[in-house]
């Protein structure tokens, strides 16, 4: 199981988000599906059920067979799964001789599944389509789209800005409550207001001009000037509040960042357009920081990771015919007052890793100067939790697929400021 998988799947459980797992290539040679739903069971922490079992895994002709009524091995496996997340249903198992009838089970299945309790898996080969057709009936099944209340108070969420062919501002909005019509005036964002001139809704696939669009559904709008990402918007002739979400709808926070970099244009006479292009991108973007040095005369944007640096490279040149280089990533440092103490940020790292590397990834730790808690023993892994300048979890990050042979998983969150030690950096 790769690094990535665990920790993707962490990130849904957190923010409480239903989802399907695919296990592909089960035509491969050395394919093994039911030892990878123990793995996924035992790994990932995560309630699982099989929708389905392989015919000739490992081979070219593998075929994935779907349990159904009168297969009892499954209805009993998935009654006690169910169950064990649902007392009306463990009642009426337990007293039942003839067992719970199968409309049930699915219906408890869809209902655990879309609150992110029970996580079915399915199987298949993406190269051979099988396992596929199950696949897709499960999403629609198993995770079915929120219709949500037309005629309710108005509830959406920016969550895309594109720009029109004479720059005007596109907003891409989803539905949760209500409808929004052409020529009606919404709030949005904080405070902001403004009048839709056009509706464009999605229908498979693609945007069809209407003249409204209601509670689940997609669309695009014209004439909200100031819109960001992210923004909530709701109907002012209604009197409805900013920001009333359908209940789940995650929205996630995020720390600030800790790195910066100037934005440098190659040719120097395209700075006033550097200038409009990393601006708009920003409002597509919320977590694009900018700040102009009157100074230098440069544009410094705000990052997580050198990685933001080739993608915001490749989008100026694609989309605006700009290029750019970027100066050396260098820590955000803040003062505080108390004396005028300059602060550097801090990560809080969890590492997950094979306990026989433990000993490995401790030293490197303290080399980078980290803040390490006792390890914590899960049967074959460890788990260290530990504290480090942000600036050193790049290494950190470097180092680890050969600290563990491939099995480190790292996750790095914002971990405050503490007072530099030693030399304190000037700008």
């Amino acid at each position: 199981m790769q690094p990535q998988t665990r920790i993707l799947m962490r990130s849904l459980k957190r923010l409480r988000i239903p989802a399907l797992l695919f296990v592909n290539k089960v035509d491969r040679g050395g394919a093994r599906p039911g030892g990878v739903l123990d793995e996924i069971s035992r790994r990932l922490k995560v309630a699982v059920i099989a929708m389905g079992r392989v015919d000739a895994a490992a081979t070219r002709g593998a075929r994935v067979i779907t349990p159904g009524a009168d297969d009892a091995g499954f209805t009993a496996r998935l009654a006690e799964l169910l169950a064990e997340r649902d007392d009306g249903l463990l009642a009426e198992y337990l007293r039942g001789e003839a067992g719970v009838p199968y409309g049930r089970l699915r219906a408890a299945l869809a209902a655990q599944t879309g609150r992110a309790q029970v996580h079915p898996v399915f199987f298949g080969s993406a190269m051979t389509g099988a396992g596929i057709g199950p696949l897709m009936a499960g999403l629609a099944e198993l995770l079915p789209a929120s219709a949500g209340d037309a005629d309710g108070p108005v509830s959406g969420r920016i969550f895309k800005i594109e720009r029109g062919g004479s720059a005007e501002k596109i907003a891409f909005v989803r539905m949760f409550s209500g409808t929004v019509r052409i020529r009606d005036r919404l709030r949005f964002g904080a405070g902001l207001e403004g009048r839709v001139t056009a509706v464009a809704v999605f229908e498979r696939g693609s945007a069809v001009r209407r003249p409204s669009v209601r509670a689940g559904q997609i669309a695009r709008l014209h004439g909200l000037a100031g819109a960001r990402v992210g923004d909530p918007v709701g109907q002012l002739a209604r009197g409805d509040p900013v920001g009333q979400l359908a209940r789940g709808d995650p929205v996630g926070q995020f720390p600030p960042p800790t790195l910066e970099s100037a934005v440098v244009p190659c040719d120097p006479g395209d700075r006033h357009r550097l200038r409009a292009a990393l601006g708009q991108l920003a409002e597509q973007d919320p977590l694009i920081n900018l700040r102009q040095d009157d100074e230098r005369q440069e544009i410094y944007i705000s990052l997580y990771g050198e990685v933001q640096k080739q993608v915001i490279g490749s989008v100026l040149a694609e989309d605006y015919g700009l290029a750019v280089t970027f100066r050396e990533t260098t820590t955000i440092y803040i003062e505080r007052p108390a004396g005028t103490v300059v602060c550097e940020p801090m990560a809080s790292v969890r590492v997950e890793l094979p306990a026989a590397r433990t000993g490995a990834v401790l030293s490197c730790l303290a080399r980078l100067g980290a803040d390490v808690d006792p390890p914590l023993s899960r049967g074959d892994l460890s788990i260290v939790l530990t504290t480090l300048p942000s600036a050193k979890v790049r290494s950190l990050q470097e180092q680890l697929p050969g600290l563990t042979g491939g099995e480190g998983v790292l996750e790095a969150g914002f971990g405050g400021y503490r007072p530099v030690h030693g030399r304190v950096p000037s700008r």
